[in-house]
């Protein structure tokens, strides 16, 4: 099982639109440090999966036929843009596993054409071959699932966009020791979100499910910005992830 993080940035990404900070100009001389929206890549036994779809070059980036399946956290567009060229292609159906939301977004729902939306429920483990996969309820302001994928006794939670956990959620994976941990970050301990968590929540998160690895993604202009001047103040066991990275197996 291999995951690797794409696109580690929140919606507006780095470097931000419009913006002449140090950081942002420093970045558009550096591609490697661009983030863009979220987007991840999921390969187990010769199957490729996607999880979300932030990126609006997946149709050019994987050729009809290489996409396996596509797990959907929630249908806020900087995770499903990528979908919306996609789908009108002309290929076999491609299965998309996602929260049982009935709005969707814009008209992927009613338009899905090559799309196969297929509804889970929270708590339900289903399996694709010798992947097991549990859809895990968080705390957003869209229906949204995080994913526990399980493989050769390995664990890996992908859990974004979140504000803390919901109690089930986090005694589920108690439970469950965990070689990784991808988790939304988005911003420094000095800014407060309804929907995602900041450092401060995260490093709780983490001391308490105690993963061998966290990986943050989702990170915001201003997180950025902050832990690029803050230097190295993170746990041995915690990465600031950036996109392309391949953050298991180490």
């Amino acid at each position: 099982m291999r995951l690797t993080l794409l696109g580690t940035g929140d919606s507006a990404g780095m470097p931000l639109y419009g913006c002449d900070c140090e950081r942002c100009a420093y970045i558009k001389l550096c591609p490697e440090l661009r983030r863009g929206p979220a987007c991840a890549l999921l390969e187990v036994e010769g199957n490729t999966y996607l999880i979300d779809a932030g990126l609006m070059n997946i149709a050019d980036k994987y050729p009809a036929g290489s996409l396996t399946g596509i797990f959907l956290t929630h249908f806020h567009p900087d995770h499903v843009q990528g979908l919306f060229h996609l789908r009108w292609g002309n290929s076999n159906k491609i299965p998309v596993y996602c929260p049982p939301d009935s709005t969707g977004c814009a008209d992927l729902f009613k338009h899905p054409c090559i799309l196969d939306f297929n509804a889970q429920k929270k708590f339900v483990p289903f399996e694709l071959g010798n992947l097991k996969i549990t859809p895990l309820p968080l705390i957003h302001s869209k229906v949204t699932f995080g994913y526990l994928f399980e493989h050769n006794e390995k664990r890996i939670a992908y859990l974004t966009d979140t504000k803390g956990l919901p109690p089930k959620t986090f005694a589920w994976l108690k439970q469950q020791p965990l070689d990784l941990l991808v988790i939304d970050t988005s911003f420094s301990p000095l800014q407060e979100s309804s929907g995602h968590n900041n450092l401060t929540d995260t490093l709780v998160i983490h001391a308490q499910l105690q993963p061998k690895r966290t990986a943050l993604t989702h990170i915001s202009h201003d997180f950025d910005v902050w832990l690029n001047q803050s230097g190295s103040i993170l746990p041995q066991a915690v990465i600031a992830a950036h996109d392309n990275q391949l953050v298991f197996p180490l």
